[in-house]
């Protein structure tokens, strides 16, 4: 980008396309004056030859005519038949002479009399020269007026840019909040700071959500680190404990010690499984779409929660609807939500799965008879690494949930019961 001044640059243009002007305008002037003096000269005498006719029909003596058609600047010479001159001398034509001849028609003494008007184009030729010295002059003048004109007036001109500028600066400086708020929007320089502290206002807002974003990402590399902290002592204490038990240690300690390094394993796979996952919802995640009968997910999951716990009633309710999803990530949506559902009532409690649709969405609640989520907590328990009373996992398994949901175009949020009942229930939306 080229940064030359641009107070130099519009005075710089304003003085070159004044240069350009000022002698077009002056070229201009002096043809017309030129041509307008030419013709007034040619109408001049031409109009002394018809006042001379005019004379001589009236039969006016040669002295006398030459008298009444003489004017200023005008040679009057009338040369009779006879040879008789009257008038000044005749001139020889030159180029600085302009000459009008012609023949009386009338009067007693005039008739078949030369009439010669001479004018000396020399005063014209002055008179022209002297223009265009004025016109120099005053071109000069103009030229270096308007030249301090601009440089006083772009100050004046150009102090909003100054004030951008120095908004500019201050901003880089780290002083926020600063606006220049234009007091019209419907100028040039209006629409640019209106464009500007719009741009501010935008910067700024990225900013607050970056830094939210860095202390939350942050707080959740803490909490990741905390929740990993307690598998992996586990994994180690056990190890180390084997180590020191030596092959000759009890083969129920030995037994023990090998289920606790075999479950905090596992632990930890899981969460960082789910770490896993949370990274690429957060990169964008990619649907394998296909026709999924959603009933059918939904019986296939009741079946495997029966198997951890026979005493456990689950009822699918609604008709078996069709959609196109990924049916791995809403397997994991309602594996989670009955997990949760079955940690929270019990072995022995109540779980329905109402499988509907409304409003041109498939809607899936699923609820149970347990204590319930409290209201101040049912958006809170969608973030990442937060624990309810009877949670037994990471505290990952809703915020990914919620993230599969909304990548197929739905929701996932904590809700009462549709019958009103003592319970928690979570709404699943999702576009058929």
């Amino acid at each position: 980008m080229n940064t030359v001044s641009l107070r130099r640059r519009v005075t710089i243009t304003a003085l070159l396309v004044l240069l350009i002007v000022l002698p077009v305008t002056g070229l201009a002037v002096k043809a017309i004056f030129d041509a307008q003096a030419e013709r007034n000269l040619s109408t001049l005498l031409t109009g002394r030859a018809q006042l001379a006719q005019q004379l001589a029909r009236q039969n006016v003596a040669p002295n006398n005519l030459v008298r009444r058609i003489d004017a200023d600047g005008v040679r009057v010479t009338l040369v009779l038949r006879t040879g008789q001159q009257f008038g000044a001398p005749a001139l020889e034509p030159t180029g600085e002479l302009r000459q009008v001849r012609t023949t009386l028609a009338a009067g007693q003494r005039t008739r078949g009399a030369t009439l010669l008007l001479s004018a000396d184009t020399s005063l014209l030729d002055g008179a022209s020269r002297t223009l265009q010295r004025v016109l120099f002059i005053a071109g000069a003048a103009a030229l270096l007026i308007t030249g301090v004109a601009l440089v006083l007036g772009m100050r004046l001109a150009l102090a909003p840019l100054d004030t951008m500028t120095s908004l500019a600066r201050s901003i880089a400086a780290g002083r926020r909040g600063g606006r220049l708020q234009p007091t019209r929007r419907d100028t040039e320089l209006g629409r640019t700071a209106a464009a500007f502290d719009e741009m501010l206002d935008s910067l700024e807002g990225a900013e607050r959500t970056a830094r939210g974003a860095e202390q939350h990402l942050r707080q959740f590399v803490a909490d990741a680190a905390h929740e990993l902290r307690t598998p992996v002592t586990g994994l180690q204490t056990a190890a180390e404990t084997l180590l020191q038990l030596g092959p000759d240690a009890p083969a129920e300690r030995r037994d023990e010690l090998e289920l606790l390094l075999v479950r905090e394993s596992r632990r930890a796979g899981s969460l960082v499984a789910d770490l896993l996952e949370l990274a690429r919802i957060d990169a964008g995640l990619v649907l394998r779409r296909e026709p999924v009968l959603l009933k059918h997910l939904a019986r296939t999951q009741a079946g495997r929660l029966r198997l951890l716990a026979p005493g456990l009633t689950i009822e699918i309710i609604g008709a078996d609807v069709q959609l196109d999803a990924d049916r791995d990530r809403l397997t994991q949506i309602l594996a989670n939500l009955l997990d949760n559902a079955r940690h929270a009532t019990g072995d022995s409690g109540r779980i329905d799965v109402l499988i509907g649709s409304s409003a041109g969405q498939v809607q899936v609640v699923v609820q149970d008879d347990g204590p319930g989520v409290p209201v101040e907590d049912r958006e809170r328990i969608f973030q990442r690494l937060v624990h309810g009373e009877r949670s037994r996992g990471s505290g990952l398994g809703l915020p990914i949930a919620r993230g599969f949901a909304r990548a197929h175009g739905g929701d996932l949020i904590a809700t009462d019961r549709p019958d009103g009942k003592p319970g928690a229930a979570f709404l699943l939306t999702l576009k058929p």
